[in-house]
């Protein structure tokens, strides 16, 4: 039977951003059998990492036992793989140091590029429309709270981490077996594998599906490739078809290695345009867990360092962070959805500001020559600034 989630989903008048889906040229219309195919899965995983979890789960003693130790090691060591691991281990390595045949790594750093052309507006668009604007959607959120991965005082580090994560896969170079950002990428499929053998035996598959399945992981990798187009070129920012394609194929890797569906993996933005609005209508009604998120990312705006030596510079910056987050959420969402999440709304005065200084950035100072390599340096600072400010407490 599915999961009453997918009965509770109102299919009309759902918290979905219509200026963001007449920007995606999507047509409201419902298509019943991609619909069935979320349906089921919600109760699918990625049986990959779940063949590691089990093992890692063994007792200690058992032959096909792996360790965390082992994990990081092969990690470590990749692409070369010891003659020794254990068969999980092993299975799990040699899938993932094997490039997928249709994967062209000159689109790949293009789209790497292309992201750190984005600049900051990349951030903004992932922290309130990605993240926050998911928060109105129970299920995914509610794990969350279960695993204590957001909330309370772990948000900023939390948040911290999934900027270093989106730095390092965007960086030259970064998806490249054995590279930092392929590192991270499997490191996280095994760490989900982990959360969903740990917690489905307490947690409410019935409605939910399984904690981690494979419907969320396609909404979770919507959220970073055609959604922050979407909202980058609500921000203002210009963006050719080449870049949007290459950002496409890069995320449709990234995917990959974190075990999303193959069916589910697409690097043609309309398509997953489409897919992400099925998601959208199926997705589940709003939770305490989300509003709880919410908050809490928000108010992690006035934590994060900036650097500044005068204190009350500093507090000012960090209120500044965020009322300007409050304010561009209300643009994204409008005020149904900021009171969905229990936020105060606020005048859209910072989707003004960012579309100004997009305009002067990329369409005035980036049409000189060299704009567009200055405007790609500019990007990928201004996304080490955002991360450095909310990244003290990480190693």
């Amino acid at each position: 039977m599915a999961p009453t989630r997918f009965r509770e989903a109102e299919r009309r008048g759902r918290a979905i951003s219509r200026p963001l889906l007449r920007l995606a040229h999507v047509s409201p219309e419902i298509d019943e059998s991609l619909m069935e195919r979320l349906r089921a899965a919600l109760m699918e995983r990625d049986e990959l990492g779940a063949d590691l979890a089990g093992a890692m789960r063994l007792p200690p003693g058992d032959p096909g036992r792996v360790s965390h130790r082992q994990v990081a090691a092969a990690l470590r060591d990749a692409p070369h793989l010891a003659d020794d691991l254990p068969p999980a281990l092993e299975r799990f390595m040699a899938e993932l140091t094997t490039v997928p045949g249709w994967v062209d790594w000159e689109r790949v750093e293009r789209g790497a590029a292309a992201f750190r052309y984005l600049g900051s507006n990349a951030n903004d668009v992932l922290l309130q429309l990605s993240l926050i604007g998911g928060y109105r959607f129970g299920g995914p959120a509610d794990l969350l709270v279960l695993t204590n991965g957001l909330g309370g005082e772990n948000t900023l580090g939390r948040l911290a981490e999934t900027q270093k994560w989106t730095h390092e896969v965007t960086r030259a170079g970064g998806l490249r077996p054995g590279a930092e950002g392929w590192r991270l990428t499997v490191h996280v499929r095994a760490m989900h594998a982990l959360v969903n053998a740990r917690f489905e035996p307490r947690w409410d598959s019935g409605r939910w599906g399984l904690p981690i399945n494979q419907s969320d992981q396609a909404g979770t990798l919507g959220l970073f490739d055609s959604t922050v187009i979407l909202g980058c070129l609500g921000l203002g920012v210009p963006l050719g078809r080449r870049q949007r394609d290459d950002l496409m194929h890069l995320w449709r890797y990234v995917g990959w290695l974190m075990g999303v569906a193959p069916d589910f993996l697409t690097d043609v933005e309309s398509v997953r345009h489409r897919l992400n609005y099925h998601i959208l209508l199926s997705a589940g009604g709003q939770t305490e867990a989300g509003r709880t998120l919410a908050r809490a990312a928000v108010e992690t705006q006035r934590m994060r360092a900036f650097g500044h030596r005068n204190a009350l510079v500093e507090r000012l910056h960090q209120r500044y962070e965020r009322a300007r987050t409050l304010s561009m959420l209300t643009a994204f969402l409008g005020p149904s959805g900021m009171r969905d999440l229990g936020l105060p709304v606020r005048l859209p005065w910072a989707l003004v500001l960012a579309f100004a200084g997009n305009t002067l950035r990329y369409r005035v100072l980036g049409a000189l020559p060299g704009g567009r390599r200055r405007t790609e340096e500019h990007g990928a600072r201004a996304q080490e600034r955002v991360l450095a400010s909310t990244s003290r407490e990480l190693p």
